[in-house]
C-alpha cells in the first residue's frame, strides 16, 4: 500500500530541509513525496534539488496560498493513503508512517486517521511548548472545540475523491472547515491512533496577530454555516479552554 505525502513550501530555506530529513527517514518503503513550492525566490529550490533523485514530485510555480498548493499536492497524489507535512514541521520519530499504514490495513473500514502533536520552540525542536492530544472522534466532538490537528491527519485518497479539496474562499481555516467536512457532515470512520506524530515550529499563519486570530475564528463559524451545521453558542470558549489545557499540560 502506498502513501503519499506532501510538503507545501515557499521561501522557506530556514526550515525545509529538517522536513524533508523526516520524511526521507521514515522506515517505511512505499512513500510518493511531492513538494510543491510556491516559486520561491530564496535558496529553497536548491535545497530541494539537493534530494531531488529521492523526491517523487517537485511542481515549482506561483498559487493562490497554502491551500491551493495542498490541492495541487492532492490532485498529482496516487498514493492509497495521503498525508500532508509543512516545511516548519517534521515527523517525531521514522516509525509514524509505519505505524499509520499498519492502522489502515488493520482497519480495512477505516478511511481517516490521525494522532497527536506538539508545538515547538522554532530553532529547538526538542522543546515543547505546547501539547496538542486529540480525542477520539464523537457526536460532539467538534462542539466541545475540538479538531484533530491537520498536520497528523492521514486520509484514504477516495476521500477528497468523495468529499473535494479544500475550500479556497478560507484562507486561514481551510483545514478546519475541509475537517468539519468530513467528519461532522459526512460523518467518514475514523480512528484515533494515540501517539505523538508531528512536531510543529510556533509560527502559523492563524496565530501570527491579533487580526489573524479574528479572521480565523471568522472563518471557523462561517464553516459551520457553510457546511448546514449549528454552531454551539460557546464554541469559541470552549476552543480557548482546549489550548489553555494544550500549554498546561
Amino acid at each position: 500500500m502506498k502513501i503519499s505525502i506532501i510538503t507545501v513550501v515557499y521561501n522557506n530555506q530556514k526550515t525545509l530541509e529538517t522536513a524533508i530529513k523526516s520524511v526521507l527517514s521514515q522506515k517505511y518503503n512505499d512513500i510518493e513525496y511531492i513538494i510543491i513550492d510556491g516559486g520561491s525566490s530564496d535558496n529553497t529550490l536548491k535545497i530541494i534539488e539537493r534530494y531531488g533523485s529521492r523526491i517523487s514530485k517537485i511542481v515549482s510555480e506561483p498559487d493562490k496560498g497554502i491551500y491551493d498548493a495542498m490541492n495541487k499536492g492532492i490532485s498529482l497524489a496516487t498514493g492509497d493513503i495521503i498525508g500532508v507535512l509543512n516545511s516548519d514541521d517534521i515527523y517525531n520519530d521514522n516509525k509514524v508512517i509505519s505505524d499509520v499504514m499498519n492502522c489502515f490495513i488493520n482497519n480495512p473500514s477505516v478511511n481517516i486517521v490521525y494522532g497527536d502533536l506538539v508545538y515547538v520552540n522554532s530553532d529547538d525542536t526538542n522543546k515543547v511548548v505546547r501539547k496538542w492530544e486529540s480525542l477520539g472522534f464523537y457526536n460532539e466532538y467538534f462542539e466541545d472545540g475540538n479538531v484533530p490537528p491537520h498536520p497528523s491527519l492521514f486520509l484514504r485518497a477516495e476521500v477528497y475523491q468523495i468529499s473535494g479539496l479544500f475550500n479556497l474562499k478560507y484562507k486561514l481555516a481551510a483545514d478546519y472547515e475541509f475537517m468539519l467536512r468530513i467528519f461532522k457532515k459526512s460523518n467518514i470512520e475514523s480512528k484515533y491512533l494515540k501517539r505523538l506524530m508531528v512536531r510543529m515550529r510556533l509560527g502559523g499563519a492563524t496565530n501570527k496577530s491579533i487580526m489573524n486570530i479574528i479572521d480565523g475564528n471568522k472563518e471557523i463559524l462561517l464553516a459551520w454555516k457553510d457546511n448546514n451545521l449549528k454552531a454551539p453558542k460557546l464554541l469559541m470558549f470552549n476552543r480557548l479552554y482546549k489550548r489553555l489545557i494544550q500549554f498546561i499540560k
